[in-house]
């Protein structure tokens, strides 16, 4: 449910402007109070305030949007890339080349394929795996030059490991794209174990050593892991490899070692398997590491810990953040789970039932059913009511400009069926919550009810912006420039009574 200022801040960028833009491109790009983190509805914001001038947009698309987001709108991103890399960005020169060297380009742009190789290069250099890949297949080499990595921890020397060559690794990388595991760890695992043999045994031992990882390794390791949980082998090898991915910084590994710690799934049931003894201080630790990462479902696992009647620790409080925060990031059981908890708790306070329309239409737009009928328990389908069917073909330009503010509040009643008290005494700014317009005209007319209408469809969210913006310097109260109810009333049977007999005798 964004807020007051959020709301601002999409309107001013819907609007056109170039701070906003930036604003809520930030909003997007890092998550905001209650805005959820989204790449491409970020990237869109940014791109669009960097076409007005704003350095601070194209610098952050070019620190922060991977490639895999970057590819669908390639053509309007690719500047703020070849200007992010020109500024020192080192990551948009990664995403610069893959936008370029994938595909073929004109002559007039051999400058630009030249400025993303040399940038591929460089990412190549520094470790990245998916750049020595994309170098690999640019040069058509058949083998890669031996990526050196440290062979020995705390003082104990081991055998030299060296990465996989170009073929190799393109053979790893298919195995895996393909979800072939058994082939991914034929390959990969003898490189694996070079690694294992002179690394700690476990996470913590590396931690304490400041054992040096290299990226590559650290990928091989999460990805060993996570083939040999999938096939359940190699119990001794798996857990050296997740704890030492974990160490390394890998998401994934992060998660699945929190969880095992927990002795719980992503869903917070418990396992027969796992660990002898929970440890529920170590698991707390790995699973913040993942979901600051980015990992909703880590944050999700957080609020089940802190629901456990076994947790010495347990809080609701603090479990109910958690899954906030899961929710925020997009996870559909939190956000049902969040919607749920709101509108059980309505009565503890005025907006509770807006916030739980809030993220049940999140958990309802990526296919939860059970959103969907909590939904229709809040929020009725909206039913246009006869009073404007027959009030609309009234409507021509010459009384919409005479009384534009009446005519909009028609246009409002035709599109989310108010009835004539609510449509003429509705507070229109202060019923707009973004995902949902709140009907209370309770104050001024005492047999009304106050209720929820949801916001379906991009149309209906656009006319409603364009009627909220002639109400923006209204005072829309009684004693305001369209005066009390009585007087509003009058307003509409003089301006459409002529042709309605119905409407002067209501």
């Amino acid at each position: 449910m964004a807020n007051r200022e959020e709301l601002g801040i999409i309107r001013g960028a819907r609007a056109g402007d170039a701070v906003s833009q930036l604003a809520l491109g930030k909003l997007y790009l890092f998550g905001g109070a209650s805005l959820p983190r989204s790449m491409p509805t970020a990237l869109h914001w940014l791109s669009r305030a960097a076409q007005q001038q704003q350095d601070e947009a194209w610098m952050l698309i070019g620190h922060h949007i991977p490639f895999e987001y970057a590819q669908h709108c390639q053509p309007a991103v690719l500047p703020w890339y070849d200007r992010a890399y020109d500024a020192g960005v080192a990551p948009a020169g990664l995403v610069l080349a893959q936008l370029v060297l994938g595909q073929p380009m004109a002559p007039s742009c051999r400058a630009l394929r030249a400025k993303a190789m040399a940038a591929l290069e460089s990412a190549a250099r520094d470790g990245s795996a998916e750049a020595q890949q994309l170098l690999a297949s640019q040069r058509g080499e058949t083998a890669a030059p031996a990526i050196a990595a440290p062979a020995a921890a705390a003082g104990v020397d081991g055998p030299a490991w060296s990465g996989p060559g170009a073929v190799q690794f393109a053979a790893l990388e298919q195995a895996w794209q393909a979800h072939d595991y058994r082939g991914y760890l034929r390959a990969a695992l003898p490189l694996a174990r070079a690694v294992l043999q002179g690394a700690p045994a476990d996470a913590e031992a590396a931690r304490v050593a400041a054992w040096p990882v290299e990226p590559q390794q650290v990928q091989l390791l999460a990805r060993c892991a996570e083939a040999l949980d999938g096939l359940a082998e190699h119990d001794p090898e798996l857990q050296q490899c997740r704890e030492l991915a974990a160490h390394g910084g890998d998401r994934q590994a992060q998660l699945a070692l929190g969880l095992w710690f927990a002795r719980m799934n992503c869903a917070g049931e418990r396992l027969a398997a796992g660990i002898a003894a929970v440890n529920f201080k170590r698991a707390i630790r790995w699973l913040t590491l993942a979901g600051e990462q980015g990992m909703a479902e880590a944050w999700y696992a957080l609020s089940r810990i802190y629901l456990k009647p076994e947790f010495s620790q347990r809080s609701v409080a603090e479990a109910q953040a958690y899954l906030e925060r899961a929710a925020e990031m997009g996870h559909r059981v939190a956000q049902l789970e969040c919607g749920v908890y709101a509108w059980r708790t309505r009565r503890n306070g005025e907006l509770s039932d807006v916030r739980a329309a809030y993220w049940l239409q999140k958990a309802a737009a990526q296919g939860c059913a059970e959103a969907e009928a909590v939904l229709a328990k809040i929020a009725a389908p909206v039913a246009a009511p006869g009073w404007t069917e027959a009030v609309l073909p009234l409507l021509t330009r010459a009384l919409a400009d005479s009384q534009p503010l009446l005519a909009a509040r028609i246009e409002l009643a035709s599109l989310f069926g108010l009835t004539r008290a609510e449509t003429l005494l509705l507070d229109v700014k202060a019923a707009d919550h973004g995902h949902c317009l709140v009907v209370d005209i309770r104050a001024s007319y005492g047999r009304s009810k106050r209720r929820l209408i949801l916001l379906r469809t991009a149309q209906q969210r656009q006319a409603l912006d364009r009627i909220v913006r002639q109400f923006e310097h209204v005072d829309s109260g009684p004693d305001g420039l369209e005066g009390n109810y009585r007087q509003r009333l009058y307003r509409l049977k003089t301006w459409l009574g002529a042709g309605m007999p119905s409407l002067l005798a209501a």
